[in-house]
């Protein structure tokens, strides 16, 4: 039975505060611990994690939290509110300082993730769900998972870098930041949306790129990752053997940072695309050639699947009496495949607006517009299955809703509480959730907050 908003948020409080106290035991000398100027809510460990950071250790405990409650609107008029969460931990070897290896180092980073997801049960109608999420970190399953352990090496001066081990893809290719609740703003879309193919975090898998500086603003990288969906199952968050393969994702990327006027505003471009070897089965089309409603046999194969990406992030304004104050602007647009992508398209738009306020300099205030585009082909086998079922309106059980487009909005403020914790509070707009004309547009207040131990 699913927990009402309430119990859960004891629970993950009680998971929390367990967390805090076993690791406050081990650090009880710690004269920093919950000091609002510390980077660590757990302080430094009575100078213990300086002196390690200076031996070439580093080491991050955090937690993100997302509460959301449906206000308004959305399928089901029964207001309620999720929670969920995810607890990471990882650390940074150095290893010039730990071995003399220039310009090299390790990561290690370990997941969980837990909770319950408001946009897939209260917000979108059931048979189709919503397309994005109001929990970003709800998605890829309730489990612990290994999320990267790679090695990184430079050579040439740092003209050539390379990176192998366990990886995830969104880490490196068309990257964004996650300050926003709503997954249409967080992290590099262009996985979110060709999640068959593309693993973002926390899903890694075995693979690698190789980044060439062409000048000190501008990069080309390509990478290679294997093709294995069982990487995706619960369960399998620490399977390490090649078994399941597929076949393997190709991404490149060029990278250019610009700075504009003598204010020296900041400006980062990305754009890419992406092949994939993986057999992709046809949206519309059976192995016979006839649409798949009207057809018995298997869907036509593809021998892969492709796509791209652009990403702008540009510095527009700056404050020359308090430089902390910036207006920076966005934009992300992925494009898929139509032969065998559900979405075909995606676009988003917004702002970052830091140091509102004099008396709050670490404040700040963001704002997304995004636009979720469902293939016509989908579209156009969902409408064709019900009449060929005879499942017609909307409130025949057995009615598969067509799917066509989903737009969100977010505003949040950001609270910078102390240094190890951020709280943003937000307002969450969701239209034609699940693509469906037929579910009310819903209205979503959500709350996310960061804490680094």
């Amino acid at each position: 039975m699913i927990q009402p908003f309430g119990n859960i948020s004891r629970k993950a409080s009680c998971r929390l505060a367990l967390s805090i106290l076993s690791m406050a035991i081990g650090s009880v000398q710690a004269a920093e611990a919950f000091s609002s100027s510390s980077p660590w809510m757990l302080g430094d460990w009575g100078g213990a994690r300086s002196e390690l950071l200076e031996k070439g250790y580093s080491f991050t405990l955090g937690y993100v939290g997302e509460g959301a409650a449906n206000i308004g609107g959305g399928y089901s008029s029964h207001k309620t509110g999720r929670y969920t969460d995810q607890l990471h931990l990882g650390t940074t070897l150095d290893l010039q300082k730990n071995f003399g290896w220039d310009d090299a180092e390790f990561q290690l980073s370990i997941t969980e993730r837990n909770g319950h997801d408001l946009s897939q049960e209260n917000i979108g109608d059931p048979r189709s769900g919503m397309l994005s999420s109001v929990q970003e970190v709800w998605g890829r399953g309730q489990t612990w998972r290994l999320t990267q352990a790679w090695y990184r090496q430079s050579f040439f001066d740092k003209a050539l870098d390379l990176k192998l081990g366990r990886v995830t893809v969104g880490e490196d290719f068309g990257t964004f930041s996650c300050k926003f609740q709503n997954l249409t703003f967080c992290g590099a879309q262009a996985g979110d949306w060709a999640g068959d193919i593309i693993y973002n975090w926390p899903v890694s898998q075995w693979g690698g790129r190789a980044k060439l500086h062409l000048s000190p603003d501008t990069y080309f990288q390509v990478g290679v990752y294997e093709q294995n969906p069982s990487y995706l199952e619960t369960g399998n968050g620490f399977k390490l053997s090649g078994s399941g393969g597929e076949g393997l994702l190709i991404p490149v990327e060029a990278v250019h940072q610009i700075h504009l006027g003598s204010n020296d505003l900041l400006g980062v471009y990305r754009v890419g695309a992406y092949t994939s070897s993986r057999t992709g089965n046809d949206v519309y089309r059976a192995t016979d050639g006839n649409p798949l409603p009207l057809s018995n046999a298997s869907p036509k194969e593809h021998d892969g699947k492709y796509g791209g990406w652009v990403v702008a992030q540009q510095q527009v304004y700056r404050d020359p009496q308090n430089t902390a104050r910036a207006l920076t602007l966005f934009a992300t647009l992925t494009l898929h495949d139509r032969a065998t992508s559900f979405i075909d398209r995606y676009a988003s738009v917004g702002a970052f607006y830091s140091a509102p306020f004099d008396s709050r300099p670490d404040d700040e205030i963001g704002i997304g517009i995004s636009t979720l585009h469902v293939n016509s082909r989908v579209r156009n086998r969902q409408e064709m299955s019900n009449v060929v079922s005879g499942n017609l309106g909307y409130d025949n059980p057995g009615y598969i809703p067509p799917q066509r487009s989903e737009q969100n909005v977010e505003i949040y403020y950001g609270f910078s509480v102390a240094q190890w914790l951020v709280v943003r509070p937000n307002v969450q707009f969701v239209k034609n959730p699940g693509g469906v004309n037929d579910v009310s547009d819903a209205w979503v207040a959500g709350l996310k907050f960061d804490v680094s131990f």
